[in-house]
Order: structure tokens, then sequence, then C-alpha cells
């Protein structure tokens, strides 16, 4: 065995130039596979990881995966708010242990603006619970008063903002930034909040969930900004400057969605057959484990296209494997024939052609894993930061062993087509001058 390893080796070796373009061909095939195969599981990693500890989200009556999407993944937008005092009465239900009510709807440069309680840095959790962090500054004193009206913050209590990770790094924001809100997603500059700045109080540290493309402010903050608007636009004659804003009530009239820990996860059900049976407003309550798992039944088809489509290409160059060693039986025929009057027999021969495929595979497959480390290692800080998917540097999971696997099955079983070809051929064809 061992010799048939070294004479394939010399044998691959002397049509170098040739085969290097097949198992370039294997590589780019096996980077794509495994390429594919880390985003999606590190898309489903980012995903489940983005939300744990809250037991129920409840918004405005609508999809479950909507409502997930943008209350969770800031994906999208409401479909209809609900009502502050809905909220209240939700956070004085018996089985509830804690609330935290969000709004959305603004913008800062690209990123959501998140308007919530000071509970929000102390109940959210999100990976394997893991609580935010603060890694420079302070929380915003986002409290409200027990009867559900605004305490009085003053002007620089209102208008403080804690922004994530992200926001900070890419657009160099330090504590004391002074930073202008936009109405809606940003596209006019007519939207711009300008005569009500905030500051950044706090920068949480890092988390690899849409948290770290979050800008957030109070609720009080987001009434303050909206005080002279109405159906997202501003009223003409009618401007609210800052200190005017912070003297007012500013306890909020609508929300998005609410955030909900329970006393005991086993009433769960019970508190979501509440919600749907709220009289006051529709309102509906969605477990995040279930609602994920509804989005990926929902892009599951998309995930196993591309799939589908990395084989075909792997498909494909392990069909240029065969075409090429094929192509070569005609050349090698006398080399072949001399190899078996030497003493080699049919089966030897087979083993041989069988041997050079799998180690071509094999380099392919070798190389196309080094350049998916090498791609990974490179690109995963701009990855985060351009689409906010934290990509994983590490050994390859049981997935990508099993298609590495497959790949180098594929190439062995590709490399008996001309093997068998090459069993046929008889001593008396292989040494017979051809005209």
């Amino acid at each position: 065995m061992k010799a048939l390893l070294t004479l394939a080796w010399h044998s691959a070796w002397n049509r170098r130039f040739v085969l290097a373009l097949v198992v370039a061909s294997i590589a780019l095939s096996t980077l794509l596979l495994l390429g594919i195969e880390r985003i999606r599981q590190d898309v489903r990693s980012n995903f489940s990881q983005a939300v744990s500890g809250t037991d129920l989200i409840v918004g405005a009556r609508t999809g479950s995966v909507q409502l997930l999407l943008y209350s969770v993944f800031r994906i999208g937008s409401a479909t209809n708010n609900i009502r502050w005092a809905s909220a209240q009465t939700l956070a004085q239900h018996r089985a509830v242990a804690w609330a935290v009510p969000i709004s959305l709807g603004d913008s800062h440069r690209g990123f959501a603006v998140m308007g919530t309680t000071a509970d929000y840095f102390t109940h959210f959790r999100y990976g394997t619970r893991e609580p935010l962090r603060l890694a420079q500054g302070r929380a915003f004193d986002g409290a409200l008063a027990p009867g559900g009206a605004a305490a009085p913050m003053g002007v620089a209590g209102v208008f403080e903002a804690v922004i994530g990770a992200e926001v900070a790094q890419r657009l160099g924001y330090q504590l004391q930034q002074r930073v202008v809100l936009s109405h809606g997603d940003g596209a006019f500059a007519a939207n711009d909040h300008a005569d009500k700045p905030f500051t950044v109080v706090g920068i949480l540290a890092a988390t690899g969930t849409p948290v770290d493309r979050t800008v957030h402010i109070s609720l009080q903050g987001m009434e303050a900004i909206h005080l002279d608007w109405r159906a997202g636009a501003p009223l003409p004659g009618q401007a609210v400057s800052a200190e005017d804003a912070a003297a007012r009530d500013l306890t909020p009239r609508t929300l998005t969605a609410v955030l909900i820990g329970l006393k005991n996860r086993a009433a769960v059900f019970a508190v979501q057959r509440d919600v749907a049976a709220f009289r006051d407003e529709p309102l509906l309550a969605i477990l995040p484990g279930v609602a994920l798992d509804e989005l990926w039944d929902l892009v599951g088809a998309g995930e196993r296209g591309l799939l589908l489509m990395s084989a075909l290409v792997s498909v494909v160059s392990l069909a240029g494997l065969v075409a090429v060693i094929l192509a070569g039986l005609n050349e090698r025929r006398r080399e072949l024939a001399i190899l078996r009057a030497v003493g080699a027999g049919p089966r030897q021969v087979l083993a041989l052609l069988a041997l050079e495929g799998a180690l071509v595979t094999a380099c392919g497959v070798a190389l196309g894993a080094l350049l998916g480390t090498a791609v990974l290692a490179l690109g995963a800080g701009w990855v985060q930061s351009r689409f906010g998917i934290h990509l994983s540097l590490g050994a390859p999971t049981l997935a990508e062993w099993q298609w590495m696997g497959a790949v180098l099955l594929g190439g062995w079983l590709a490399s008996l087509v001309p093997g068998w070809r090459a069993y046929r051929l008889s001593l008396a064809d292989g040494l017979s001058p051809r005209i």
C-alpha cells in the first residue's frame, strides 16, 4: 500500500499543472460549502442569543415572527402600538415578576433608537442569561413614578442616551457626545429632532446582539421629542423647546412592546391566554423561542437552497476531476501497461488511480479549509461591523467535518470511474501502438 501511495503521489506530481486547477476548483467548492455552513450556524446562534430570560413579548396583535423581528432585532416596524395603560395592567399581573416597556420608531444615522426604562439594564439578558454591562459611564435615570406618571427629571435627565458598542465604534462616539435623533428611518434631514439633542452618558459592552446597534433613551425622552409632532411630521408654528418639554408630563401614551419576565415559567401559557383575552385592546403574547423556531421554518428553504447550490458546485468540481483523469488515460496507456508488465495487476492499477483521485481531493479539501479559516480570520470584523453578525473562529463543527468527509468520499468515488476504465484495459492494448 505504501508503494502504491508513493507511486500515486509521483504520478500526480508529474501532472501537477493540470491537477492544480482541479485542486483549486475543489478548494473553492469546499470553501463555499464550509463558509455557508459556518454562516448558517453563526446566524442561528446570533439570533438565538439575542434575547434570553424574557418569558413573553407582548405587542399589538400581529404575526408572532413580525413581533419578534421588530421588538428584538429592530427589523421592520410595528403595525400598531399598545396603550401605556395596558402595559401598566400587564405589569401588575399576579404572575409577572418584571415588565420592561420599549418604544421604537426613530433612528440615528442608520441605528435604531429605543425608548425604555432603567429596568431594561437590570432585567434584559442575552446569550446564556448574560446581563448587560456598561463599558463606560452609567445608565440613564429612566424610572417612572409608581402611579404611572413620569417623575420629574430635568432637561439633562430627559435627554440622556446609552449607546451600544457598535454605535460607539462605528461613529466614534465618546461620553458626553451630543447626538441628534431622527424621526423614522432618518431618510430626510427635515425629520431630525435637532432642537432636542441627547447626551451620551453610557456605552454598553459588546454583546454580539442588536443591543450593540441600538441607541437607548428613556421613555420620557422619546415622548419629549414628539410633543410637537403629529402623524410623522412636525407641527408648524408649535415647536416645543427642550426646557419646556422637560417641564411637561412626559408619561408615554403608547408603546411598541413589553418584555415580560414571570415569577414561575410554568405559568407562561396561562399568562399568554390572559393576554390573548385582554379586553381593553387586542394584544399578542409570544414566546421568543417558539417564534424563533417559526422564523427558522420560514428561512429554512433558503438555507437548504444555498447548501444545495454549494453541493452542486462540489459535484461540478469532482466531475472536472473525473474528466482530467479520463483525458489523461490515453496519454498514460503505455505507462499503465508497463506497470502491468512488471507485475502490477488490474486491481493495483485501479487502486493507483483511486489513490490519485483521493490525493487530489484531499489536497483540495485541505486547501479549502485553510482558505476558509483565513477568510474568517480576516473578514469576521468586517462582517460584524457591516452586518452585525458575529462569525466564530474555531475548530470545524461536526456538520463541517461531515461536509468535508462527503467531498472526500465523492472524490474517491469519482476517481473509480477512470480507475474502472483502466482496469478493463488489457496489457496488449497498452503496448500496441495506436494508428
